[in-house]
């Protein structure tokens, strides 16, 4: 049987609101203040969310319905049967967004596990098909444990693909960039070597030999020292390598005008084997229109910096298991 698969990071999917960031004040060229955002550091991100759902505009805005709907859109471009999805606000969250913008689509079995991010962002998986056991791997911790491994989790979710197969598939958002990409680099090789052994586990010393799938935000590009341990891998395969180089980027970042491959689809090597002609295909219509490299049609509405689907574009493969 055929299925198309996903992965997509939909950026800050939360349903009553988003993080602005610190405000502080600056001096406007034309002499007068004004007030601006800065990222929060992990220690005041710990300080606005440990009062619970308590909302102080100046650390929230609500989401404007533009958004969500070119989210929706793009999430309907890629007609997945099994989407793996970064940046859930949580399972009420997915279900009044799957409900409102999703409406028809057939997904009926949604999962989100909170996980480990302080901004409560986290990876969850909706489906066509239903679930056979869903698996945490976010109490995994490093050496020494003093913190856990996944900067949100590696969600584990066997989808009943038939009466005989199960389809194991793994949702992961890796440590960002954010502080520098060297200074982060530990975190994001920590968190695929921890991806491996849970393979290993599962599958045994050659998990190519089984049929898997792992996706997600892995935060990072190639060459990468820090995806090196998963992506290395003779018994896995990033299927968005077979497109042409200049056609792999996932997401543009606009301060350094870089456009770079984040998303990520591996499939096992008996998967990819079986799939030799099965090629990735990224949906970019829901881009911001800064993001010029793209020169294809986008969704209606769509501004140049606002609103858009995300800052991330979903990546889709359609293969036989």
């Amino acid at each position: 049987m055929k299925v198309r698969i996903a992965t997509f990071n939909a950026e800050n999917l939360f349903a009553r609101f988003r993080f602005k960031g610190m405000p502080e004040r600056y001096r406007k060229p034309d002499g007068s203040w004004g007030i601006r955002y800065r990222p929060y550091t992990p220690e005041e991100l710990r300080e606005v969310v440990q009062e619970g759902w308590k909302v102080d505009k100046t650390k929230f805005s609500p989401f404007g319905e533009e958004d969500r709907q070119l989210t929706g859109q793009a999430m309907r471009g890629v007609r997945a049967d099994i989407l793996g999805l970064q940046e859930v606000e949580g399972l009420d969250a997915l279900k009044r967004f799957v409900g409102e913008f999703l409406r028809g689509s057939d997904y009926t079995y949604k999962v989100v596990i909170d996980g480990n991010d302080p901004r409560l962002i986290d990876v969850a998986l909706v489906s066509k098909y239903p679930f056979a056991y869903i698996r945490t791997h976010q109490f995994e911790r490093a050496p020494g444990g003093k913190s856990f491994v996944f900067s949100r989790d590696c969600l584990e979710v066997g989808l009943q693909l038939s009466q005989h197969t199960i389809l194991p598939v793994f949702v992961n958002h890796f440590k960002s960039m954010v502080g520098g990409r060297a200074q982060t680099m530990a975190r994001r090789r920590l968190q695929a070597e921890a991806v491996v052994r849970i393979l290993k586990e599962r599958f045994g010393n050659d998990p190519g030999e089984a049929a898997w799938v792992v996706l997600g935000d892995l935060n990072d590009y190639l060459p990468s020292p820090g995806l090196e341990p998963l992506l290395g891998q003779p018994w896995a395969e990033n299927v968005v390598a077979r497109l042409p180089q200049p056609e792999r980027w996932t997401h543009y970042y606009d301060d350094r005008q870089e456009y770079k491959q984040l998303d990520y689809l591996v499939l096992s090597k008996v998967l990819a084997r079986a799939n030799p002609q099965a090629v990735p295909e990224i949906e970019r219509r829901g881009m911001p229109k800064r993001a010029t490299e793209y020169t294809g049609p986008r969704f209606e509405g769509v501004g140049r910096n606002e609103p858009k689907a995300s800052d991330h574009c979903p990546v889709v493969i359609e293969i036989a298991v």
